[in-house]
């Protein structure tokens, strides 16, 4: 079993900066591919990152590429989520994802296709 836990998220200004990392508990985190989604209120949970076991390949929803930034460090067991050029539709909890069921290798878009999940961090950012 693998307990994630995020943090780093809080209340910022349109344009501002956050890191969130994702600490994960267990031996095997470097074998997962791991994504970054995210939740506004009323919303449906969307992908926003993702990033293989190697780290060597990345992902990222159209709305974020270009300001936002995945990476993994694995010998901390920690994922992190740079989050450059906030805008208010940022807004939303992010949750970090771990994805055992495949190979590590490809990252996917899809809720499903993850197994564990944390607990999610807010993130604002105010206009």
């Amino acid at each position: 079993q693998v307990q994630l836990v995020e943090s780093g998220g809080g209340l910022v200004r349109t344009g501002g900066s956050l890191r969130l990392s994702c600490a994960a508990s267990g031996r095997t985190f470097s074998n997962y591919a791991m994504g970054w989604f995210r939740q506004a209120p009323g919303k449906e949970r969307e992908f926003v990152s993702g990033i293989n076991w190697s780290g060597g390949s990345t992902y990222y929803a159209h709305s974020v590429k270009g300001r936002f930034t995945i990476s993994r460090d694995n010998a901390k067991n920690t994922v992190y989520l740079e989050m450059n050029s906030l805008k208010p539709e940022d807004t939303a909890v992010y949750y970090c994802a771990g994805d055992r069921s495949h190979s590590g290798t490809y990252v996917y878009a899809e809720r499903d296709k993850y197994d564990y999940w944390g607990q999610g961090t807010q993130v604002t950012v105010s206009s």
